[in-house]
């Protein structure tokens, strides 16, 4: 076993929300062309018929307002665009829909340069950036969240709050059944959490705050596995207004920026915590926003959603995974500069969500069921693995809050 598996004894997942990879870590590729980012040359036609390009012109605020759509169906057009092939071509048409604006409509295409973003392109240069890992559904964000915490979303594909088909149990109630310890921090009381109705029904104890995050990080006693929620609202706080982290549209990136890296911070200051613990942070869909790489087929669940709930005419079987989103393998012991793509005899490696409750039960619970749980859980790749080095960076970089 490599030692940083061996050292091994915190995995902590911070969740955020509607960013597309290109839009947020795209411009990378021309630094680093094992990154399948942006080369510049890929497009949408608009509803005039003109070929828009990408462009690096993505800012952090009042440019996606109204919220690209992110349902099923718009996604559907997204990817589709009212064909049988993938081409990702109908992202502009999809947009404009909610403004029926041509100019406004493009600014789906827009990317960040990597300078706009120093903290997540900092981690994805320091550590492992994934090529290809996929929203869960082609779908919003509670369905997606919930292929993390069950493996599944039992038939769901919008924005239900009460699973009342819980065939599975929660990834935290499998830890915590084998004598383990799992927390879901969320930001604070107002914030609250997108999986209070679910979860909190078994095992309120289950639940904590940023706040207190940050002192388990200080005093070194985080649970084995952790999620980790972002502040989701504009609010007053304590000590004044609070501005919304999660960095969904139309809120501040700048700001999730800072909350990502309050979250390596908190991490990182604690030495015997650095060395014992593995990051990962990812996006829980989309949002709308460009992407060029079409989403591949997956392991069905299991489950059917009718076309009453996919609003497209067609039922869906959860057997195509949704639009790529960012997600960085964050740990002392991953080589610098590392890009997960394909494995040794040229084959994809494939992520999605279900890969967190998967990889969270093949190192906790090695013994755990595969009958109790989703079969596209069962399947999904785990990550684990690019804990390879034989001995700790010494040259990890640290951020100034």
């Amino acid at each position: 076993m490599p030692p940083g598996l061996d050292n091994l004894k915190h995995l902590v997942v911070l969740m955020m929300e509607n960013r597309s990879f290109d839009h947020m870590l795209g411009g990378l590729f021309k630094e680093n062309n094992a990154i399948d980012g942006l080369r510049g040359d890929e497009s949408n036609p608009d509803t005039t018929g003109k070929t828009v390009k990408v462009q690096p012109k993505a800012k952090y605020q009042s440019q996606l307002t109204p919220d690209p759509d992110h349902d099923f169906a718009p996604v559907d057009q997204q990817i589709f665009n009212g064909g049988d092939v993938p081409g990702m071509q109908g992202f502009i048409a999809s947009y404009f829909n909610k403004q029926r604006n041509v100019e406004h409509s493009r600014n789906v295409m827009y990317y960040f340069a990597p300078e706009k973003l120093p903290v997540l392109t900092t981690l994805a240069r320091e550590y492992a950036v994934f090529n290809r890992w996929f929203a869960s559904i082609p779908g919003p964000t509670l369905c997606n969240r919930a292929f993390a915490h069950y493996g599944t979303s039992f038939g769901h594909v919008g924005m239900e709050l009460f699973y009342a088909n819980q065939k599975f149990k929660s990834i935290y109630d499998r830890v915590l059944d084998k004598g383990k310890l799992a927390k879901l921090y969320y930001f604070d009381q107002v914030s609250s959490t997108l999986e209070v109705v679910n979860l909190l029904q078994n095992q309120p104890q289950l639940f904590a705050t940023y706040p207190q995050f940050l002192e388990d990080c200080k005093a070194g006693t985080l649970p084995d596995y952790c999620f980790v929620e972002p502040n989701y609202s504009d609010h007053d706080g304590p000590g004044g207004n609070l501005i919304a982290s999660d960095q969904h549209p139309d809120h501040h990136v700048a700001e999730g920026e800072r909350f990502i890296a309050s979250i390596y911070q908190a991490i990182r200051k604690n030495p015997a915590l650095w060395a014992s613990t593995a990051l990962l942070i990812t996006y829980d869909e989309h949002g709308g926003i460009y992407d060029h790489v079409p989403p591949p087929a997956c392991m069905p669940d299991g489950f059917v959603a009718q076309p009453n709930a996919t609003k497209t005419g067609e039922p869906f079987h959860f057997d195509r995974l949704g639009v790529r989103v960012p997600a960085i393998l964050v740990s002392p012991w991953v080589p610098k500069g590392t890009v997960v793509h394909k494995r040794a005899d040229g084959t994809e490696r494939i992520f999605e969500h279900a890969s967190i409750p998967n990889t969270v039960s093949k190192w906790l619970l090695p013994d755990f069921n595969d009958n109790d749980r989703s079969p596209r859980e069962a399947a999904a790749e785990t990550f684990l693995d690019l804990l390879t080095l034989p001995v700790m960076r010494p040259d990890c970089p640290e951020f100034t809050l």
